[in-house]
């Protein structure tokens, strides 16, 4: 009987582990061997996986540094939830090795004229639901232009919650024939589920300053629902000089598998500098 209740109690332990379980957004999974950007200003390098460890240094944004080892070892800080990695940097013409959190890290960078861009995640808010008189969790991103170590310029938004945090992608697109643009950049996170959001976020690029358009949220349910929102600039298809449109679609099947649709649109006004909602 005794070594029943023993099993017994070991049995309810490893359920209450596998509980709080902590598993890493996808967006923080970087690869071995591979280049990185430091995305956080004076990221702390430690002496071993965690954050009681001896502090070696400090990078600052956009340092380079080479990914050695992904660890086992999760932290989470707010929604954010990333390994630790072992990695190594140069400084002047010492390279040094160390581990830092994942978190820390550019979800990706890009290099256009001389700037280099990048986009990762910042920290974490409350945010109150006023329809429905609840709290939730609210991911923070942002893109910043860096010059060399010098920060020109930085924009933040909103990413939606850790379950939407399971890709990423940072490009560069056209100016989209918006007037004194030089280009614009674009940052999406998304989850892998049915019902979970995925977030477009569209950046201007003019006179070393980022402009962020409204954000375009996209979620689909199998075939009971769909939302979609996009642009339409002016060097698209419906596309009208001065100005880009946001389209709005969304499909909700009722109990008798009827579909109901509803359609939306509002063009902003793109005077050179700024817009504003016509």
């Amino acid at each position: 009987m005794k070594s029943f209740f023993t099993v017994l109690f070991l049995l309810i332990i490893q359920i209450f582990s596998a509980q709080e379980e902590v598993y890493a957004n996808g967006i923080f999974n970087f690869e071995e061997n591979k280049a990185q950007k430091i995305f956080t200003d004076w990221t702390r390098i430690r002496q071993e996986p965690n954050v009681n460890s001896q502090i070696l240094d400090s990078l600052q944004t956009n340092q380079p540094i080479i990914i050695i080892k992904k660890e086992e070892k999760v932290l989470m800080l707010g929604e954010r939830t990333a390994n630790w990695y072992k990695i190594s940097y140069q400084k002047g013409n010492q390279t040094s090795e160390g581990y830092l959190w994942g978190g820390n890290l550019a979800v990706g960078y890009r290099n256009k004229n001389g700037y280099d861009f990048l986009f990762g995640l910042t920290k974490t808010v409350d945010r109150k639901d006023k329809q429905f008189n609840q709290n939730f969790k609210q991911n923070i991103a942002s893109v910043k232009v860096v010059e060399g170590n010098t920060l020109i310029d930085e924009v933040s938004f909103d990413t939606g919650s850790g379950e939407s945090l399971s890709f990423g992608t940072f490009s560069i697109e056209s100016n989209h024939k918006l007037k004194n643009v030089e280009f614009s950049l674009k940052a999406t996170v998304s989850g892998e589920a049915c019902g979970i959001a995925a977030y477009d976020q569209y950046i201007l690029f003019k006179d070393k300053k980022l402009i962020a358009l409204p954000q375009l949220m996209n979620v689909g349910d199998a075939d009971v629902y769909y939302h979609s929102e996009e642009f339409i600039f002016p060097n698209d298809k419906g596309g009208v000089p001065n100005a880009f449109i946001f389209k709005m679609e969304e499909m909700e099947k009722d109990d008798k598998d009827k579909e109901k649709k509803k359609h939306a649109l509002k063009t902003y006004l793109w005077n050179g500098n700024s817009y504003k909602l016509k």
